[in-house]
């Protein structure tokens, strides 16, 4: 019993995936939402639903399980007609980027999941740290050898573990490096991006090499460690929404859509997930979209990976000197 909403998702194809996959261009995100894994099996089927089929989770955000239970519920109820309706991310963190540790971990990410495959497995953040349990902040960080790890994510492909994989928190720099020597080129960077953080830099050179961006924190991330209000409040975005009749979580999705991105927002509200859907029937204009361009830029998720990220020089090189 496919939903209604599920048609008017638009999908783009990944451009390095097995047999061209195609992924929604509006997900569901499920960043800390292990507190309550009620709440998310709950908000997951009421997701799918409402035509929700693309749903994003990590090794640390320890939403896995509750996500692979909520999608067999949702197979055994008929919400879905199978599992290759669906789209489920999932990260390797910094503790098991080695290239000896990646097929382990994402094994074991598919046991959690309680599925046989994904279908985009990423690197979450582009350092290593020692192995062991996933810890946040990182506290023993060890810079990472880009070209062995990358071979072990090809190869995860190749076993038919993973669809497609792809990296996360990569800057331009980082992504020239990796394509240098990548014989299966990412198929998607997930980035913190919303109006207050519009990465014009990198969607660009993405674009240019076929890379799809995904939007986390597309709302600001209000509440999370990272997160501020910014986004929400902003008064210029309010007066757009209101002139449009929409919200401000309106606003913001349909410019993160109308840059070619995508996004994956997190919500465990019925009415918002509802709303988050309905930013496909109509546009921005062009005022709105050069008022927007000339919002004030902030980048907030500097330093709360890692241990010792209040050093300026150590964030300038993370993110390659492009805050």
């Amino acid at each position: 019993m496919a939903a209604a909403g599920s048609k008017f998702i638009p999908k783009v194809v990944l451009s390095s995936s097995v047999g061209h996959r195609s992924m929604p261009v509006l997900g569901l995100g499920t960043s800390s939402a292990s507190s309550d894994a009620t709440l998310l099996k709950t908000a997951v089927l009421e997701a799918i639903k409402l035509g929700y089929r693309h749903f994003d989770t990590a090794s640390l955000y320890g939403s896995e399980q509750a996500l692979g239970e909520a999608i067999a519920e949702a197979l055994k109820l008929g919400l879905v007609g199978c599992r290759d309706e669906l789209f489920i991310t999932s990260k390797l963190w910094s503790n098991d980027a080695h290239p000896n540790l990646v097929i382990p971990a994402l094994q074991k990410s598919l046991r959690t999941l309680q599925l046989k495959y994904l279908d985009l497995y990423q690197v979450h953040f582009p350092i290593s740290a020692k192995p062991g349990e996933a810890q946040l902040p990182i506290k023993d960080v060890l810079p990472m050898d880009y070209k062995s790890v990358w071979a072990a994510m090809e190869e995860s492909q190749r076993l038919g573990l993973t669809k497609s994989i792809g990296v996360s928190n990569f800057s331009t720099r980082k992504l020239q490096n990796l394509l240098s020597f990548a014989t299966i080129p990412p198929a998607v960077n997930q980035v913190e991006m919303n109006p207050i953080w519009q990465q014009k830099k990198l969607i660009e050179f993405c674009k240019a090499n076929n890379i799809i961006v995904t939007a986390y924190s597309p709302l600001g991330a209000k509440g999370a460690p990272w997160g501020s209000n910014h986004v929400m409040e902003n008064q210029v975005l309010q007066d757009i929404a209101t002139a449009h009749g929409k919200s401000v979580a309106q606003v913001s999705l349909r410019w993160i859509y109308e840059q070619g991105a995508t996004s994956v927002p997190k919500s465990f509200n019925k009415d918002r997930l509802k709303e988050n859907l309905e930013i496909f029937d109509w546009e921005l204009t062009q005022e709105d979209l050069h008022r927007i361009s000339q919002l004030p830029q902030k980048k907030f998720i500097l330093d709360v990976t890692v241990r010792n990220g209040t050093d300026p020089d150590f964030l300038q090189e993370l993110w390659d000197r492009e805050l």
